[in-house]
């Protein structure tokens, strides 16, 4: 089942259930055979998301949130609580301990008007010590927030660097700082513990300098690409995605050839060496026991590693019958019908609007868990790399047909479908 249809952002879509039923949201249409299996996959993995929730609400404080907190941090962990805190930061006045878009595993797609944050301290860490979910994680989800962005116009104003104020004084980090956090002191796998462990030769130090500076120019090559003015309209936003995803890609590309010099050079003992540092990095601390809402323990009542527990996770639901995939998927269309009528849609505008759900539901075919095979840094590099350039396609897809929509609408129409997202946390 590890190559099956569906991505792992079905995790995310299983985190929008409930306020998609709240705010009586959902999704309609699309390649039905599809997403259907697709959907089939959710609910085991949104067990995973449940069983964390009490342990996250320690650490997510949005209301106390500062420029400080966004400290270098070694572990995925702890970049994924300064990543919630900065999400929610601007959202809801900072009142809410929990969105919408959130990830399964505890992060944010995006932190105001910044998508991925942190991008560079997560491809290091997959790439260095093999914590790939954080990578994994992105896909639908992201493209959904993107195009119905759960903050208002205000709350996006929050993060500029000329509004650093907000009620009770409460100091916003901007999207700049945001991006200035993300450097390489993230790394949890530092160039020189790899030279003690593996005792290199002057050649062998020679490359890993090489490939140390390729990193640094790569962190630099992702935060170039940070938004810098606040996105208005779902269009600025899926094109922020698509810049963010193109610099990720080109930084990848040019760390490939240096790694892949680095490690010619070391012998098999160097290498395995290598490969065990990778392993005996802390992963992220499981969660708590917890069921399914069918009464089947999931991946996390196992203790099991964040790899395995998607895999189990996905095994789970394939189990389910097509009633209960069907049911999980009529929890997940858009309301099409609704947003037509509200909207006053004519016939060609509605079919404009199916055209991008069908579009942007193909992120759903996505790989949903990283591969379990992949031991040494080139390969988990050349898989991340193929990740994120099937991201970049879906965005591409989707920014394409987004675009078509937006053509036929009027200005009062796109003033309408703006403000959809902002009401689905209410």
């Amino acid at each position: 089942m590890k190559t099956a249809a569906g991505g792992l952002i079905l995790v995310v879509l299983a985190t929008l259930l409930p306020a998609v039923a709240e705010a009586g949201f959902g999704f309609r249409g699309g390649p039905v055979g599809v997403v259907r299996s697709a959907m089939g996959r959710v609910l085991s993995i949104a067990g995973v998301r449940h069983a964390r929730i009490a342990a996250r609400h320690r650490y997510v404080r949005a209301a106390a949130m500062r420029p400080q907190d966004l400290r270098p941090a070694t572990r995925p962990t702890v970049r994924m609580q300064a990543t919630a805190m900065a999400a929610l930061a601007g959202w809801q006045g900072g009142r809410s301990a929990q969105g919408w878009w959130q990830h399964a595993d505890g992060f944010y797609g995006w932190a105001g008007p910044l998508f991925w944050p942190f991008a560079y301290g997560d491809l290091y860490d997959t790439v260095a010590s093999g914590n790939a979910m954080s990578v994994w994680a992105y896909g639908y989800g992201d493209i959904n927030a993107a195009i119905f962005s759960p903050y208002a116009v205000s709350e996006l104003a929050a993060y500029e660097a000329g509004n650093p104020t907000s009620r009770r004084g409460r100091k916003f980090p901007s999207t700049q700082e945001l991006c200035n956090a993300d450097t390489g002191d993230f790394a949890s796998l530092p160039p020189e513990r790899i030279e003690q462990a593996i005792q290199l030769s002057e050649a062998q130090r020679a490359g890993l300098d090489e490939l140390n500076a390729a990193w640094t120019s790569a962190g630099e090559t992702i935060r170039a690409a940070c938004p810098s003015d606040t996105p208005a309209t779902a269009l600025d936003r899926i094109r922020i995605m698509q810049r963010r995803l193109e610099a990720m890609v080109k930084a990848l590309a040019a760390v490939q050839p240096p790694l892949q010099k680095f490690t010619s050079l070391l012998d098999d003992n160097q290498k395995a060496r290598l490969n065990a540092l990778a392993t005996d990095q802390p992963k992220a601390a499981p969660a708590r026991a917890r069921r399914s809402r069918h009464g089947v323990a999931t991946a996390a009542a196992q203790q099991l590693s964040p790899g395995a527990a998607c895999q189990a996770a996905q095994q789970q639901q394939a189990e389910l019958s097509l009633e209960q995939q069907a049911a999980q998927f009529e929890k997940v269309k858009w309301p099409i019908d609704e947003i037509a009528a509200n909207l006053h849609f004519d016939a060609t505008q509605r079919a404009t609007l199916e055209v991008l759900q069908d579009t942007a539901l193909r992120a759903l075919e996505l790989p949903p868990c990283p591969p379990e095979s992949l031991k040494t840094m080139p390969a988990r590099l050349s898989a991340t790399k193929a990740r994120l350039e099937a991201l970049l396609q879906s965005v591409k897809d989707t920014s394409d047909a987004l675009d078509d929509f937006y053509v036929g609408l009027s200005d009062e129409q796109k003033a309408g479908f703006e403000a959809m997202g902002p009401k689905r946390g209410v």
